[in-house]
C-alpha cells in the first residue's frame, strides 16, 4: 500500500471526525459530578472514549495545521501547538482517570476524591501533586489554544469557516464554566465536537490544494535564438 500526503491527510481529516463524534455522544446521559465514581464500569468506559478522542484529535487537528501551515503563519504554529499541548494533557488526564483512579478507590479514596474534585473545577481538600499541573495545562491549553487555532483557520479560509469560528467560540467559551452551574457543563461541550467534525469533513474533502497541471507554455520574448538566427548587426 502507497502512502500519500493526500490520503495522510484525508485519514487526519477522519480522524477529527470521529473525534468530535465521540465527544458529543460521551455527554448524552452523562451523569451528575456527585454521582460519578471512579467505582463504575461507565466511568472506565466514559474515560477511555474520551482518551481515544483526545487522540483522534491530536491527529486531526495536526493535518489541519499541515495542510495551511504556509498560510497560518507564526499565529498559526504557536495556536496548534498550544491547542496540541492541551491535548496530550488531556489524554494523559484520562487514560488516568480510565486506568490508575479505579486502583486507588480502596487504598486511597481521599486521594481520588480530590483529583475528581480537582478535574471538575473544584478545589481539592489536600495536594494533588501533579496532577493539578497537568489538569491546569489541559484546560489552558484547550481554551487558549483552540481560540487561536480557530481564528488562524478562519482567517485562512482553507476549511470550512462557519466551524472554524465555532471552534473557536465554543473553546473560549468553556472558561465560562468556572463561574456556571455543573448543568452548562454538557451542553457547552456539545458545539466543540461539532466543530471537529465538520472541519474533519472539510480537511478530508479538501485534502490537498488544487493545481493547474495543463501544458507549460514558454512566453515568446523569453525563447532562446540560436546564433545562426540572429540578424547581422550592421
Amino acid at each position: 500500500m502507497t502512502i500519500t500526503a493526500t490520503g495522510l491527510t484525508k485519514a487526519a481529516g477522519a480522524a477529527a471526525a470521529v473525534a468530535g463524534a465521540i465527544f458529543v455522544t460521551v455527554q448524552i446521559g452523562h451523569p451528575s459530578t456527585g454521582s460519578f465514581t471512579t467505582e463504575t464500569t461507565q466511568w472506565v468506559a466514559r474515560s477511555g472514549a474520551k482518551s481515544v478522542m483526545a487522540a483522534l484529535a491530536l491527529a486531526g487537528i495536526t493535518g489541519m495545521y499541515v495542510r495551511q501551515y504556509r498560510k497560518a503563519g507564526v499565529l498559526g504554529l504557536v495556536g496548534y501547538l498550544v491547542f496540541a499541548v492541551g491535548y496530550l494533557a488531556l489524554l494523559s488526564v484520562e487514560v488516568i482517570a480510565a486506568a490508575v483512579l479505579p486502583d486507588l478507590v480502596d487504598s486511597e479514596p481521599g486521594f481520588v476524591n480530590d483529583v475528581v474534585a480537582a478535574a471538575n473545577g473544584g478545589t481539592p481538600n489536600a495536594d494533588i501533586g501533579g496532577l493539578q499541573t497537568l489538569l491546569n495545562v489541559a484546560g489552558a491549553g484547550y481554551i487558549v489554544g483552540g481560540l487561536v487555532f480557530g481564528i488562524v483557520l478562519f482567517r485562512t479560509g482553507v476549511l470550512t469557516r462557519w466551524a472554524a469560528a465555532l471552534l473557536a467560540v465554543s473553546t473560549a467559551a468553556t472558561a465560562a464554566l468556572a463561574v456556571l452551574p455543573e448543568s452548562f457543563n454538557r451542553p457547552f461541550a456539545v458545539p466543540a465536537g461539532i466543530a471537529l467534525i465538520a472541519l474533519g469533513v472539510s480537511l478530508w474533502r479538501n485534502p490537498r490544494d488544487v493545481r493547474q497541471n495543463g501544458p507549460a507554455t514558454v512566453p515568446s520574448t523569453a525563447m532562446a535564438v540560436s546564433p545562426a538566427e540572429q540578424p547581422a548587426v550592421r
